[in-house]
């Protein structure tokens, strides 16, 4: 049986090594139809804080704020400078800055063996959970802002 895409003189191809212009294709086409649908919503805006000695980034937060959430992709603090307020301190300059974009609430995702209490003393709650990977639980948090 021939695919319907097929049919359609369409192919489907699976790239593990995708070109960048290629990927953004998909949240370009996504946020038009978005808007097609949700006219005036706040469009996604990239949100990094780094922490620099010198020119070496030695901890950082990345993320996006849209419509309202602020979703923070990464945090990573380096090894020396663990358990010194840096984490905090950088999920604070990103929240301060959702805010002024209008944002009303943060979430996150983290590994159990990560750090999901980290998370739990800034005042994120869970709101859900993966088994995933083996042996190890994914939790996403949430927290209200302002």
């Amino acid at each position: 049986m021939t695919p319907d895409f097929a049919r359609d003189g369409l192919r489907l191809d699976i790239d593990d090594q995708p070109a960048d212009a290629d990927v953004e294709v998909l949240p370009n086409g996504l946020e038009a139809f978005n808007e097609s649908r949700w006219p005036g919503h706040q469009k996604w805006r990239p949100l990094a804080v780094f922490a620099r000695d010198g020119a070496t980034i030695v901890a950082g937060l990345a993320g996006e704020t849209y419509s309202g959430w602020l979703f923070i992709r990464y945090l990573w603090v380096s090894d020396a400078l663990r358990g010194r307020g840096i984490g905090r301190e950088l999920i604070a300059a990103a929240e301060g800055r959702a805010v002024e974009r209008g944002c009303h609430s943060a979430w996150v995702d983290t590994f159990t063996f990560q750090a999901p209490g980290f998370y739990r003393k800034l005042g994120y709650a869970p709101f859900g959970e993966l088994d995933y990977p083996p042996d190890f639980k994914r939790i996403f948090l949430r927290k209200q802002l302002g």
